[in-house]
C-alpha cells in the first residue's frame, strides 16, 4: 500500500477520500496537514495532481477568518513575481525560510521540554525559575535607585541648591 493518501475531488467539487472512503471537507484536508499525513488530491476525471489547488483554497479559508498571515503588503510582493524571471526563486527562497523558520521553532519547543523537563506542573516550575530571578531585578532596582538619588545630589550641588531642604517654609 502507498505512503500517500489518495483523495480525489469529484466533478460536484467534493473530496473523497480513499483511506478512509467517505467524504471529506477542506477542514479535513487541514488537519492532515496539521497531522504531517502526506497526500494527494487529484482530479477524479483527468487523475491530474490538484494538491496545490485545494492548499490554496485551505489557506484562503484560514485567511478569511480569524488572523491571516498574508498581509496585502506580502500579497502584492509575491504577486509581482509572477511571470518574473526570478518567479522560480522567490518561491524556493519563502519555501526556505518557512522551513528554517520551522527548524527553530521546533528547536526552541525542544529546548523549552529539556528545561522544564517531565514537570508535572510546567507552570509553577515557569514560576520557580522567575521566582528565583526577583533578588536579581531588587538589586538592579536598589542599584538604579541609589544611583538616581546620587545624580540628583550632585545635580542640586551644581545648581547652588544644596542647602535646599523639601519641607515647607514655616510662616511667622
Amino acid at each position: 500500500m502507498s505512503d500517500v493518501r489518495i483523495i480525489k475531488k469529484y466533478p460536484n467539487r467534493r473530496l473523497y477520500d480513499t483511506h478512509i472512503s467517505r467524504y471529506i471537507t477542506l477542514e479535513e484536508i487541514r488537519q492532515l496537514v496539521l497531522q504531517d499525513v502526506k497526500f494527494r488530491v487529484e482530479d477524479k476525471r483527468t487523475h491530474e495532481d490538484i494538491t496545490r489547488t485545494i492548499l490554496l483554497q485551505v489557506i484562503s479559508e484560514q485567511e478569511e477568518g480569524g488572523d491571516p498571515i498574508f498581509t496585502s503588503d506580502l500579497l502584492e510582493f509575491i504577486i509581482r513575481y509572477y511571470g518574473d524571471p526570478m518567479q522560480n526563486s522567490i518561491g524556493r527562497y519563502l519555501e526556505l525560510s518557512a522551513r528554517l523558520f520551522q527548524e527553530q521553532q521546533d528547536h526552541f519547543t525542544d529546548q523549552m521540554r529539556q528545561m522544564l523537563g517531565q514537570a508535572q506542573q510546567p507552570l509553577q516550575v515557569l514560576k520557580e525559575m522567575a521566582d528565583r530571578q526577583v533578588p536579581i531585578w531588587r538589586s538592579i532596582r536598589k542599584e538604579f535607585l541609589h544611583n538616581l538619588q546620587n545624580s540628583t545630589k550632585v545635580i542640586k550641588r551644581r545648581n547652588g541648591r544644596e542647602d535646599e531642604s523639601p519641607q515647607k517654609d514655616s510662616m511667622p
